[in-house]
């Protein structure tokens, strides 16, 4: 019966192994995002385009980031966009009250579409790689993270300068840690032999292989002309956040919790790009 729940959870995208987490509840928050970018056209079908954004959460009273963006787009057909960018992510510490770590990120994009009548449907599938800088603890993650983002959108073109839509994504990460570790709750203790519950943590991280959708995520918004080279995205989204959290020290010696977080968090955000 047990290989049958972890076949389930396997085409689930969920991590199956001999472990155990405690759940975690963050509940609900509200933030922001403000960004400003240009879009410039180097060639036939080649894009260049540039974005700064500001984003603060914890219902509006803390700034998040702040989020360099630069890329290429080639668009190969009516029915089909290619894309390569890059990210320098600049995490505001509360805590320190300054900016710190910063973490590079790389992406592809594939996109494919289709127009019928005023109607545009849109697939988009993106993989990314983050890379986190400074002092951190590799026992808890990855240095470099690989995530795959799908987004199914459909478009409304039939008015003259609002472009309504709608989309719904979901973000898989792709290498997680992946823990064997069990937990004896008459001790609490966290432990290596499920069987004769020793061992205080051990090896307990086999490795970077745990795949899983940690996010999901649906909006709604509209994009607005206001001249020929401006223009303005209004949209608000709500992500359905879900990850397993390793809590360990810095030398991998103890395991001291492992959790699944799952929370949700609501965005209003404003987009303005000029194009040349």
């Amino acid at each position: 019966m047990k290989k049958i729940y972890c076949i389930i959870a396997a085409l689930l995208l969920i991590p199956c192994a001999m472990q155990a987490q405690t759940d975690v509840d963050l509940g609900t928050e509200l933030g922001g995002r403000l960004s400003f970018g240009f879009d410039k056209k180097i060639s036939r079908g080649f894009h260049l385009y540039a974005e700064e954004e500001l984003r603060v959460d914890e219902n509006f009273s803390s700034l998040n980031r702040l989020q360099t963006t630069v890329g290429l787009k080639y668009k190969v057909n009516d029915y089909l966009k290619v894309g390569l960018g890059y990210a320098m992510i600049n995490p505001y510490s509360t805590t320190n009250s300054a900016f710190k770590n910063s973490r590079h990120r790389v992406m592809l994009d594939v996109t494919g579409s289709y127009r019928t009548g005023s109607w545009r449907f849109s697939l988009k599938e993106r993989f990314q790689l983050t890379h986190r800088t400074g002092d951190m603890n590799i026992y808890q993650n990855p240095r470099n993270m690989m995530a795959l983002k799908s987004r199914l959108m459909v478009q409304y073109k039939g008015f003259q300068r609002v472009e309504p839509y709608a989309y719904f994504e979901l973000r898989n990460t792709l290498n997680a840690p992946h823990i064997t570790a069990c937990y004896d709750s008459a001790n609490d203790l966290w432990c290596v032999d499920a069987s004769t519950l020793t061992g205080e943590a051990g090896w307990f991280l086999d490795g970077y292989t745990a795949v899983y959708v940690n996010r999901l995520r649906g909006a709604l918004g509209t994009e607005i002309q206001l001249s020929r080279h401006s223009s303005l995205d209004l949209h608000i989204m709500v992500d359905r956040v879900m990850d397993y959290v390793v809590d360990a020290n810095a030398e991998g010696t103890k395991l001291k919790s492992y959790t699944y977080e799952t929370g949700n968090v609501g965005w209003i955000a404003a987009a303005y790009t000029f194009s040349f």
